[in-house]
């Protein structure tokens, strides 16, 4: 004879009660059952109880847990930025999406908790725009603080010696005495902001220019099509965000695809504005062939690791 105490909690919740038991009579043993208790029907859908509340609540949950992860990695971890302009070019191209690693700097003021991390010649690096903080731009260091660096024939010279460099490029252009051969004091350059200009002269000794302390001299790697620190100056300890980590996707520029309509002219942002909101404006495709889909993205670069 079984004894209702016995069953388990989990069928009390889930099905009749029935208990058997042997009972004795004149013409022999005969098994006697008795319906000890019924359940009510199952909850309703949509009761806070039932199994299909319980789902969704998880779900919210788990999609809570995922958005506050979110959150975190790109306040303190790592943070997409777009590539607009060529100024970096080859190493970072027009339609380039980057994860950038936030770092903690020795010499910057952050309150990010954040191992520091050294800034080394031939880092690439973004940076808060000094002269519009709500710019981020993306270029390499060249000068650490206190170099003497000086420009001239297509030639990186600090502390008097050439810098080898395989990522810069000196592409054909017209010349520019102060961009060719910096720094020039000879006279002003209407492309370069009168602060800098006035300061540059406090700086330059022997035809040199000094590196002050935590301050970074900056260029692109496309020499000749850059806008940095020829042009405005000296990139502050406190402004750097972090070193871009790898390019995770990059489209094909609209501008290179080989179009020779009157559109198809030179539209580039003002150099450079790496903005993750920036999404690039395509020209509507001519056909939907498979070639021009599969063409849409540069495949090979994705994934790569920025050096």
């Amino acid at each position: 004879m079984s004894d209702p105490r016995d069953t388990p909690p989990a069928a009390l919740a889930t099905e009749t009660i029935v208990v058997s038991e042997l009972v004795m009579a004149e013409s022999g043993v005969v098994t006697k059952t008795v319906v000890v208790a019924e359940l009510s029907d199952p909850l309703p859908p949509g009761h806070p109880r039932s199994p299909e509340s319980h789902g969704m609540i998880h779900a919210i949950q788990s999609l809570l847990y995922i958005i506050i992860i979110a959150i975190f990695i790109i306040t303190f971890t790592v943070q997409p930025f777009r590539i607009p302009s060529e100024s970096m070019e080859p190493t970072l191209l027009v339609g380039d999406f980057l994860l950038v690693a936030k770092q903690n700097f020795p010499m910057a003021s952050s309150s990010l908790p954040l191992p520091a991390t050294p800034i080394r010649r031939g880092d690439v690096i973004v940076f808060r725009y000094p002269v519009d903080p709500a710019i981020h731009l993306v270029k390499r260091v060249i000068g650490l603080p206190g170099d003497h660096l000086r420009l001239h024939d297509n030639h990186v010279y600090i502390n008097g010696h050439p810098l080898m460099e395989s990522y810069a490029v000196y592409r054909t252009g017209p010349a520019d005495n102060f961009r060719d051969n910096f720094p020039r004091l000879s006279s002003p350059d209407p492309d370069v902001a009168s602060g800098w200009w006035i300061q540059m002269r406090s700086l330059v000794n022997h035809g040199e220019l000094t590196v002050p302390p935590q301050s970074f001299f900056v260029l692109g790697d496309n020499r000749n099509d850059s806008e940095d620190s020829r042009y405005w100056g000296f990139v502050p300890a406190t402004a750097i965000v972090g070193k871009p980590l790898l390019i995770y996707f990059s489209i094909n520029s609209p501008t290179r695809a080989g179009d020779d309509s009157d559109d198809a002219a030179d539209t580039r942002d003002p150099d450079p504005t790496p903005r993750a909101s920036a999404l690039p404006i395509l020209k509507p495709a001519r056909t939907s062939t498979l070639g021009e889909i599969a063409n849409f993205a540069r495949w090979d670069r994705t994934l790569r690791i920025v050096h």
